[in-house]
């Protein structure tokens, strides 16, 4: 609610680096922000295992390409970048965490397959995809009509675009519903992402409607623009609804959350035509089942965006 290159690497490390002072931490958003303010004390990951008791499923497992399953191993291209969706809670010489991370590893176990887990950015996964670099990608990646003419996906849950705003705020006061709203206002969102596009698409809102155009700044690091929002540079964070939720709740970021925007089925991404879509699909809904999706969803504070099934590119919601 984002393998790395050297300087997506370098700026990583740099917020990284801020990390006891950031507190990227865990409790239940993401997306889609994550990060919290300067001051803050990391918290503790969750510490309930949903993942440990996931045993294969031979039904799903044999919806794999025949090669899969004899090389047991499938690339995954992960974008690492904020609670609840996917983060570091350690730094980035230990492992991820976060509802992305759970996801994926749980439906690796029901297919019977170990993960080679690559960070990235955001921006770089599904451009990659086609070229075989990565078998899947997640990131929190919305399904929209313009990425599926690209890229099939295999939702996982329902999330979407929301706003926040640093507290006492007193230009924008309650729900966005119309980006009339941000006219006049500079706007922070993340590289390549659904947000940036939904912006860009809607620039001339406002000169239709006789008021100043709003101003967007895109950043690739989330840590770089909660920092814009702190110290003023930007009014008003566009992101996913889990994440600005969960960032909202963490008081030391001094964020206020102004509600959802537009909801979007998030999923798993496959180059055009993969074969590996029924196999995540039938997986999915086998930890559907049995009651680990629940529980995932539960540990990761993101319950209010469960699906009843997977579904293989489903429409973008209007």
């Amino acid at each position: 609610m984002n393998t790395r290159t050297i300087s997506g690497r370098l700026r990583g490390a740099a917020a990284l680096a801020l990390l006891p002072l950031l507190a990227l931490t865990a409790c239940g958003s993401g997306d889609t922000g994550g990060t919290t303010a300067v001051g803050a004390q990391a918290s503790p990951v969750p510490t309930d295992d949903p993942v440990a008791a996931v045993r294969e499923v031979d039904s799903a497992a044999a919806l794999l390409p025949a090669d899969v399953r004899e090389a047991g191993k499938l690339k995954v291209g992960s974008s690492i970048g904020f609670p609840p969706g996917a983060y570091y809670p350690n730094g980035t010489d230990k492992a991820p965490a976060g509802l992305d991370i759970d996801l994926a590893d749980a439906v690796a176990k029901v297919l019977g397959v170990e993960l080679e887990r690559q960070d990235a950015s955001f921006e770089t996964i599904l451009p990659a995809l086609g070229s075989g670099k990565y078998d899947f990608g997640t990131g929190n990646f919305g399904v929209t009509a313009e990425r599926l003419r690209t890229i099939d996906f295999v939702t996982y849950i329902n999330d979407g675009q929301g706003f926040a705003v640093k507290q006492g705020n007193t230009e924008l006061k309650g729900k966005v519903t119309d980006l009339t709203q941000l006219c006049g206002l500079t706007i922070g969102t993340g590289a390549g992402t659904t947000f940036e596009a939904t912006l860009t698409a809607q620039k001339g809102v406002c000169a239709k409607a006789g008021k100043k155009p709003y101003d967007v700044k895109v950043y690739s690091e989330n840590a770089a623009t909660l920092t814009a929002l702190q110290q003023g540079r930007i009014d008003v964070i566009m992101s996913t609804i889990n994440g600005l939720r969960h960032q909202a709740a963490q008081p030391a970021s001094q964020t206020a959350f102004l509600g959802e925007f537009h909801r979007l089925d998030v999923g798993f991404a496959f180059k055009k035509g993969s074969p590996l879509t029924k196999a995540f699909q039938a997986a999915v809904d086998e930890l559907i089942k049995d009651g680990t999706y629940t529980r995932i969803l539960k540990k990761w504070g993101t319950s209010a965006s469960a699906i009843d099934a997977s579904r293989i590119n489903p429409p973008e919601h209007t």
